[in-house]
């Protein structure tokens, strides 16, 4: 077990989930942040710090005395190509100066278009802006590994679920709608079988990563469920939830129109070939390498239905288009 000091930077849903899975292990955590805004959740790490991650110096003393560090940063859509190759450059510059390993959170957009399951050995082929953003920083950070002084790894995962997730493809416009028997409006062919990433189980997937000296110098897909379709995870979480599913398909049209007044659905758009084709996340050599295997569909959706239960008032104030 990787002892000393564990440094979170992103206190998202992810974050939020690492803190918590690091807590559980009664590893000491530092949680950093760029402003003062409190994520929903439950985590109580052992210290919470502001910094800017895209300043050298700034990161560099929220790294201090760390011996791994997590990178769960992020930022909208819209300012991924200014801020993420700067916050990158911030944390891992910070990593090396405090000769911690980091670990990197990151998704499937840098492969692109992909016929079949993906795998950790696909090169990347971004069809999309994000998702050429996403393979400069893969690119650049294992590089950076491979020429030695930063010791780093990359934990991949799919659309997020879990407690906490708001803004994901089955977030807040998934899951109240289940809980009170309203139509859930589905992007793209619902069905097409899609892989969902339990945030718990990424979050200990990262843990593992921090752990163990074989994950360093290469990426790994975290944990997933079986893949289902869109329409079999709606039906499933009402199942659970004791209500009727009701599905309706938003034709892209629609989301084109509203793109031109909505920058988040503007981004949204461009990601729309991951719901019109099967898009299936392959985890299984990290659960092979680590014996860690996902949490199963039934139990994980079951366990964010009861959060969102309980968060019910301030999802409410949270929605948005997605």
């Amino acid at each position: 077990m990787a002892g000393g000091l564990h440094v979170v930077f992103g206190a998202g849903p992810l974050g939020v989930a690492l803190v918590r899975a690091l807590e559980a292990r009664n590893l000491r955590t530092r949680l950093v942040t760029r402003g003062r805004t409190r994520a929903i959740g439950s985590a109580t790490p052992s210290e919470w710090v502001e910094a800017d991650a895209t300043n050298s110096q700034s990161a560099q003393r929220a790294c201090a005395g760390a011996s791994v560090v997590y990178h769960c940063a992020g930022a909208p859509y819209q300012h991924w190509a200014e801020l993420l190759p700067r916050m990158m450059d911030g944390i891992a510059g910070a990593a090396r100066v405090a000769e911690a390993k980091l670990i990197y959170a990151d998704n499937a957009y840098l492969y692109g278009k992909v016929i079949g399951p993906m795998k950790e050995d696909l090169p990347s082929n971004p069809n999309t802006r994000k998702g050429r953003v996403r393979a400069q920083l893969a690119d650049r950070l294992l590089e950076a590994h491979h020429r030695g002084g930063l010791r780093a790894a990359i934990g991949r995962g799919s659309d997020f679920f879990g407690p906490n997730v708001l803004f994901s493809y089955a977030g807040n416009r998934l899951f109240p709608q289940v809980l009170s028997g309203k139509t859930v409006d589905a992007l793209g062919d619902p069905d097409k079988r899609h892989s969902f990433t339990f945030i718990d189980d990424f979050a200990a997937a990262l843990v593992v990563l921090g752990e163990r000296e074989e994950a360093l110098g290469r990426a790994w897909h975290v944990p997933n469920s079986e893949p289902v379709t869109y329409r079999a995870f709606v039906e499933r979480a009402c199942r659970l939830a004791g209500t009727e599913p009701k599905l309706r398909v938003v034709p892209r049209w629609i989301v084109g129109l509203l793109s031109l007044v909505d920058p988040t659905l503007r981004e949204v758009k461009e990601m729309l070939y991951q719901y019109e084709d099967d898009f299936v996340v392959d985890g299984s050599r990290f659960t092979r390498t680590f014996g860690l295997a996902a949490t199963s569909l039934d139990d994980a959706i079951t366990e964010t239905l009861g959060w969102y239960r309980q968060a019910a008032s301030t999802i409410a104030g949270n929605a948005r288009p997605a």
